[in-house]
C-alpha cells in the first residue's frame, strides 16, 4: 500500500532555537521574526491524517561496527577485538557482549550492516549521510540541507501548533570547527529548536518554555500595550507590517506560555521507574525527552550521544591518539545500551511503533584492522601521553546502524560485510537510500525537489531508493 505524499511546501512557525528568544521586552523577542520568515514563504496544502515521526540518535565520531552490530569472531586477532559475540532474539543474529540489553530486544529492531559511502572525514562523512552531499572533501558548512531540515520544509505549515515541529535534544550541529548539519539554502527557519544542557541534571530546564503564570500574565500585558501603541502607529502608517507583527508576537507568546509545551519538556512528570529504566544520565534522559516529544506531536527529533560519557575526547572518534578504543567502548557501552534499548522498548510499549521510526547511527564505521599509536593525553579510557594503545580509525566503506518502529518488519539483518568487516559483501546501500527511506516514512516523495537560493530545483535524494526491508508494511 502506498503512503500518502506530503504537500510540496509548507512551513511551520513553531520551531526555533528559543534559547535566543529574549524576555526583556517585546522589541528584543527574536522568535516573532522567525515566525515571520516562515509566514512570508508558506504555501497551502493538506496535512496527513496521521503524522509519522522520526527520532535520530547520532553517535558523533562514528561507532565501531565490529565491536557492536557486526562482530567478526573468526577474523584474525588484528581485526576482531576482545569482545565476545552473543546470541540475540533474532535467529542467526549475533551482537557483541557490550550491548546485551539490545540483544534481548533484537526482535524490535532491524540491523543494517551494509551502509557505505566515500566521506572519510567527520565533516564529509556526516554531510554525505545526513544531506546526500557526494563530495569526498570536508567543507566548513553544509551546501545542501540535511534530511531533517528538508523534512521540516515539506511537513510544516498549517494551523499553529503549541510545540515546535523539529527539535534537537543536544542537536546535531558541529564537529569541532565544522558545521555538519543544517538547513543550508532553506534558511534559518528550518533550524531545529535546540535543547542544550544535561536533562539528567536536577536543575535542568528548557529556557523560555513553561513560564510561571505571573510572568505569562506580564507578557500578555506587554502585548496588550503593544497593540495600543500599534493602533496609534496604524493611523500614521497604513502598511501591513505592524499588523503582521502582532500576529507573530501572539504566536511567540503562545509558545512561550504554552502548558502543552511545558508538559512535553518536563521529565519530572515521568514515573521515576521509567526514568530509571532509561538511565539517570544525559543520554538516557535525552532519549526519554525525545520519546515524550514525539508522543506530544513533534515530527522530527535528533539527539547526539557525545560528551563525558564517551571518554576523554567526548566523542566516538576512537583513534589510538584519542582513546584506548576497547576501554572507551567498555566505558560508554552500558549507558549507550541502556538508553537505546529503553527508547526502543518504550516506543513499542506505548503504541508508537507504527508512527515513530527510531534510527541509531554515526557518520561511518571504524577500521577493521586495529592500529597501535601513542596516546596524545591521559584521561578516561586513554593511557597517559606516550602510551601506545589500540585504536580504530575512520571507515566509510562499511557501517552498521539499527532501525526500529516505523511499522517496518523487525528482527531482520539487512546486508553483510566480508570476513574482515572491511567491505560490503551483500546489499550495499548508500546515503541517498538512507535519506529516501526516511522521507518515505514521513510521507515525502523521495523524488521530490526543493528550490535552491537561485530557484533551481534540487533533488532531495538523487537516485536514492527507499530500502524495501525498512518500508512500513500495510
Amino acid at each position: 500500500m502506498s503512503l500518502p505524499i506530503a504537500p510540496q511546501r509548507r512551513r511551520n512557525p513553531s520551531r526555533r532555537e528559543l534559547l535566543r528568544a529574549g524576555l526583556a521586552g517585546m522589541g528584543s523577542l527574536s522568535l516573532p521574526g522567525l515566525f515571520r520568515l516562515r509566514a512570508e514563504a508558506a504555501a497551502a496544502g493538506a496535512e496527513r491524517s496521521e503524522r509519522t515521526a522520526v527520532i535520530l540518535v547520532w553517535l558523533r565520531g562514528g561507532c565501531s561496527h565490529l565491536d557492536t552490530y557486526d562482530p567478526k569472531p573468526d577474523a584474525p586477532s588484528e581485526y576482531r577485538g576482545p569482545f565476545k559475540p552473543i546470541d540475540t532474539r533474532t535467529p542467526g543474529l549475533q551482537l557483541t557482549e557490550l550491548i546485551p540489553l539490545q540483544a534481548r530486544i533484537s526482535d524490535k529492531f532491524t540491523v543494517l550492516r551494509s551502509m557505505a559511502h566515500t566521506g572519510a572525514g567527520h565533516p564529509s562523512g556526516s554531510l554525505q549521510l545526513l544531506s546526500g552531499d557526494p563530495d569526498m572533501q570536508d567543507k566548513p558548512e553544509p551546501v545542501f540541507p540535511d534530511v531533517m531540515a528538508v523534512a521540516d520544509y515539506f511537513r510544516s505549515g498549517g494551523p499553529p501548533r503549541a510545540l515546535p515541529n523539529y527539535i534537537g535534544v543536544n542537536p546535531i550541529v558541529r564537529y569541532d570547527g565544522f558545521v555538519i548539519a543544517g538547513p543550508a539554502f532553506l534558511g534559518p527557519s528550518h533550524d531545529p529548536f535546540a535543547v542544550t544542557g544535561d536533562p539528567s541534571a536536577p536543575d535542568f530546564r528548557v529556557p523560555n518554555i513553561g513560564l510561571p503564570e505571573a510572568e505569562a500574565r506580564r507578557l500578555q500585558s506587554r502585548l496588550g500595550l503593544r497593540r495600543r501603541i500599534d493602533d496609534v502607529r496604524r493611523a500614521i502608517d497604513a502598511s501591513r507590517s505592524v499588523q503582521s507583527m502582532d500576529t507573530f508576537q501572539e504566536r511567540a507568546i503562545d509558545l512561550l506560555t504554552s502548558p502543552e509545551a511545558a508538559v512535553a519538556f518536563d521529565l519530572s512528570r515521568e514515573d521515576p521507574r521509567v526514568r530509571d529504566r532509561y538511565g539517570r544520565h544525559a543520554w538516557g534522559q535525552q532519549c526519554l525527552m525525545a520519546r515524550r516529544l514525539v508522543e506530544a506531536g513533534v515530527d522530527l527529533v535528533t539527539t547526539t550521544f557525545d560528551g563525558p560519557l564517551c571518554g576523554r575526547v567526548a566523542n566516538w572518534d576512537d583513534h589510538a591518539v584519542n582513546h584506548h578504543v576497547f576501554e572507551a567502548l567498555e566505558h560508554r557501552a552500558p549507558v549507550f545500551d541502556q538508553a537505546v534499548s529503553a527508547l526502543i522498548e518504550d516506543v513499542y510499549a506505548r503504541g508508537l511503533d507504527r508512527r515513530v521510526m527510531v534510527i541509531v547511527t554515526g557518520e561511518f564505521g571504524r577500521t577493521p584492522r586495529i592500529s597501535y599509536v601513542a596516546s596524545s593525553g591521559g584521561g578516561v579510557a586513554s593511557g597517559e601521553a606516550g602510551t601506545v594503545q589500540p585504536g580504530r580509525d575512520h571507515w566509510p566503506r562499511a557501517n552498521s546502524m539499527i532501525w526500529a518502529g516505523g511499522g517496518i518488519p523487525t528482527g531482520q539483518v539487512i546486508g553483510s560485510t566480508d570476513r574482515y568487516g572491511e567491505d560490503v559483501a551483500d546489499r550495499r546501500v548508500g546515503p541517498h537510500d538512507f535519506l529516501a527511506t526516511i522521507y518515505r516514512h514521513l510521507g515525502i516523495d523521495p523524488e521530490a525537489t526543493i528550490p535552491d537560493r537561485f530557484g533551481r530545483p534540487i533533488p532531495i535524494a538523487p537516485n536514492g531508493r527507499p530500502i524495501p526491508e525498512l518500508t512500513a508494511t500495510s
